[in-house]
C-alpha cells in the first residue's frame, strides 16, 4: 500500500469558503490523497468557562463562543466544498468533536476521525465507531494507558502518532515510537501527523513505517490563527509528497542483493 498523504486544512481557512478552495486546489496539485476540516458544534464543544471570554480576532473583539461559530462552515458551506473536492479528484474527510458531528458527516463520507484532545472521550469515539467504516485516531497528550483504553474502548483502525503542540519541538517528536506502536498494533494501520517545522521528520516517519501521513497547508504561516506557524505553505506540500513519492521508489524490498538494470552497463565495462 502506498502511503496516503492528508492536507489537513483544519481550521486554517479562517471561516472563508474561497480560502478554503484554495487550499484544496493545492492539495490537489500537490497529489496528495486526501483533505481534512474539523467539524464541531460549539455551543456543545467549548466549554461553559470559555464561552463567554473575548477573543481579539481579525473581526473585532468577540466572546470565544461566537469566535468558534464565526469559523465554523455549515451545511451549504460543506455542500460545496464536497462537491469542490469532487471536480478537484481529492477525497476529504473531517475531525470530529461531538456526537452531533459525527451526525453531520454522515452525509459525506463513511471516514472520519477523532482528535487527540477527545482520545479519552468514548463515548464519542464508541459513537464514531458504530457509525463510520474507517476510524482514525490521533494519540497527542497520551500516555500508554490512555491509549491502550481508547484502543480497547472503539477500535479505531488507524493510529497516528502525534505531539500536540503547534508547532512541536524537534526534540520531543519522539518518532521512535512509531516503531512500538507496529509492533504492539500489528493488526492496525500506523500513521504519523506532523506539527513541526520543516519536512525531514515527516520523511523520517516514512521510513520508519507510517502508511498514512498528514500535515497541515496552509497559504501562508504568518496568516492569523493558531495553527498556522505549524502548517506547511504550498511548495513545502509539493516537496512532501514528491519526497514520500521518491521514497517509495527508493525503499524498494528487502531480500538477496541483485544486480540492477542500471547497473549492467557498469558491470560489463568494470567486470568484463
Amino acid at each position: 500500500m502506498s502511503v496516503k498523504i492528508i492536507a489537513e486544512i483544519g481550521i486554517n481557512h479562517n471561516g472563508d469558503l474561497n480560502i478554503a478552495k484554495k487550499l484544496i486546489d493545492i492539495a490537489s496539485v500537490a497529489g496528495c490523497d486526501f483533505v481534512k476540516f474539523q467539524k464541531r458544534n460549539p455551543d456543545i464543544c467549548v466549554p461553559s468557562n470559555e464561552k463567554r471570554k473575548t477573543k481579539t480576532t481579525p473581526w473585532g473583539k468577540m466572546s470565544y463562543l461566537d469566535y468558534k461559530w464565526k469559523i465554523e462552515f455549515n451545511r451549504s458551506d460543506y455542500d460545496e466544498i464536497d462537491d469542490y473536492c469532487a471536480k478537484k479528484k481529492i477525497k476529504w474527510f473531517a475531525s470530529v468533536w461531538d456526537e452531533d458531528s459525527v451526525d453531520f458527516m454522515q452525509k459525506y463520507t463513511d471516514t472520519i476521525k477523532i482528535p487527540s484532545a477527545l482520545l479519552t472521550h468514548h463515548v464519542l469515539g464508541e459513537y464514531a465507531r458504530k457509525k463510520n467504516k474507517f476510524l482514525m485516531l490521533s494519540t497527542g497528550m497520551s500516555n500508554e494507558s490512555d491509549i491502550d483504553a481508547a484502543v480497547a474502548s472503539y477500535s479505531p483502525d488507524l493510529l497516528f502518532h502525534t505531539n500536540s503542540t503547534y508547532p512541536c519541538p524537534i526534540d520531543e517528536l519522539n518518532l521512535g515510537y512509531i516503531k512500538t506502536l507496529l509492533k504492539k498494533h500489528p493488526s492496525k494501520i500506523i500513521g504519523y501527523s506532523g506539527h513541526e517545522f520543516g519536512l525531514v521528520a515527516t520523511f523520517t516517519a516514512v521510513a520508519f513505517g507510517a502508511r498514512y501521513v498528514e500535515r497541515h497547508v496552509t497559504l501562508e504561516r504568518t496568516m492569523w490563527g493558531s495553527d498556522q506557524m505549524a502548517s506547511v505553505e504550498p511548495g513545502g506540500l509539493i516537496k512532501l509528497v514528491k519526497g514520500i513519492r521518491d521514497m517509495e521508489k527508493a525503499i524498494g524490498s528487502d531480500g538477496p542483493r541483485k544486480v540492477m538494470k542500471s547497473e549492467l552497463k557498469k558491470l560489463k565495462s568494470l567486470r568484463g
